[in-house]
């Protein structure tokens, strides 16, 4: 499964990239190096503005800057871009994005997944306890083992299946999927599994 720094530098990356101006900007990179003013000359753009862009290409690793003298100069960083589709993009790290259900349990169980989840989004609660379990058991498989995560890390997970955060926080920790001390959480190791009833 794709921890979570992989997965937040493949956000960033779309998120960098999700920009018209930035795109351009990247483009222009691509053919060769550039000043802040001479990006805003062609692009219309004010400098400020420009910097904002190339601060968010360059933490994403798609840009690179030379001072020279009293200038500074950007340009495509390829060898990042490489580095970044050999570590990240793989078909195996992309599909480790949302584990597919095809991997998860039984047939019973995909169907329960597949129920109640709409690609990634979890649309409805199952009203049944043995049904809910297995939806937090799959949401428990995103949380990785010996990582030790703050109740804000654990809100930002869940919310990409469910809004209701609190709901899934409250059912990992009932369940006994996930510890929690002092606002720290932890997934469990071999949790313990009770047959519950419809």
């Amino acid at each position: 499964m794709m921890g979570q720094e992989e997965f937040e530098t493949l956000l960033n990356f779309f998120k960098a990239l999700g920009n018209e101006s930035r795109l351009k900007i990247m483009g222009i990179l691509a053919n060769r190096e550039c000043t802040v003013s001479e990006l805003a000359a062609m692009l219309d753009l004010k400098e400020p503005t420009v910097s904002q862009h190339l601060n968010m290409l360059k933490e994403s690793g798609l840009v690179e800057m030379r001072p020279d003298g009293n200038h500074r100069y950007y340009s495509f960083n390829v060898k990042g871009l490489h580095s970044m589709n050999k570590d990240l993009f793989s078909r195996e790290q992309m599909a480790a994005l949302v584990q597919p259900f095809e991997e998860v349990g039984d047939a019973w169980e995909r169907k329960v997944l597949k129920t109640y989840f709409d690609g990634d989004t979890l649309v409805q609660f199952p009203t049944s306890d043995k049904k809910w379990r297995v939806v937090i058991k799959w949401l428990a498989q995103q949380f990785e083992e010996g990582v030790q995560y703050t109740e804000k890390q654990v809100n930002e997970i869940l919310t990409r299946f469910n809004p209701d955060y609190a709901t899934l926080r409250r059912g990992l920790v009932e369940c006994h999927l996930m510890e929690r001390e002092k606002g720290v959480y932890w997934k469990v190791a071999n949790p313990v599994t009770t047959p519950s009833e419809d």
